[in-house]
C-alpha cells in the first residue's frame, strides 16, 4: 500500500507561466498512436496565433500514423543541467493538416525565419533541404506539409518545488 503522507506533488504552472514557456521553446516530443508502442519523435514547432505549427515530410511513418490516428500528445520543458530547477507542460489533442494557403503560407514564412535566425543550416538537410540553399528554400511554393494542434483536449503544466 502506498503511504499518500509520503507522495509529493509537483507544483501546477498558472496559465501564463504555460504559455510563456511554449513561446520560449522550440523544441517538443510528439507522441502519436503507434501499433503496441507509442511512437514518439523530436518536433521543431512554432507558436502563431495561439496555435503550434509544425513541419511534416509528406511521406513515412508519422503521416501513415496521422491518417490513422490525428490523436497526440505533445511535451515541451526546460530545466537546469543540474535539474534544480524544472518545467513541462503536456498537450494532448488532435493535428490537422493546415489547408488554407494564407495560414500556410504565413506558417512557412516564420519558420524559417526564426530557423536564419536560431537554428543551424544542417537542420535543412535532415528535412530534404540543400543547406547551401539556406533558409530561403524553406519558402512557401515548396510542397510543404504544415500540421497544426487544432484541438487541446488537456493541457497540464508542472514545475520544480520552491527551492
Amino acid at each position: 500500500m502506498v503511504d499518500k503522507s509520503k507522495i509529493v506533488k509537483l507544483p501546477k504552472m498558472e496559465k501564463q507561466e504555460i504559455e510563456k514557456l511554449i513561446q520560449e521553446q522550440m523544441l517538443c516530443r510528439l507522441s502519436f498512436k503507434g501499433g503496441k508502442y507509442p511512437y514518439t519523435v523530436p518536433f521543431r514547432y512554432v507558436l502563431m496565433n495561439g496555435f503550434l505549427y509544425f513541419h511534416f515530410t509528406n511521406y513515412g511513418k508519422k503521416m501513415r500514423l496521422l491518417k490513422r490516428d490525428n490523436r497526440v500528445c505533445i511535451e515541451i520543458e526546460n530545466y537546469k543541467p543540474d535539474l534544480s530547477e524544472f518545467s513541462f507542460v503536456v498537450l494532448r489533442g488532435k493535428l490537422k493538416v493546415v489547408e488554407d494557403p494564407q495560414e500556410r503560407g504565413d506558417v512557412i514564412k516564420k519558420m524559417a525565419e526564426e530557423g536564419k535566425q536560431k537554428l543551424s543550416e544542417n537542420f535543412l538537410t535532415a528535412h530534404g533541404f540543400k543547406k547551401e540553399e539556406g533558409w530561403s528554400s524553406f519558402n512557401p511554393e515548396r510542397p510543404l506539409v504544415i500540421v497544426k494542434l487544432d484541438e487541446i483536449a488537456e493541457e497540464i503544466g508542472l514545475k520544480s518545488p520552491p527551492l
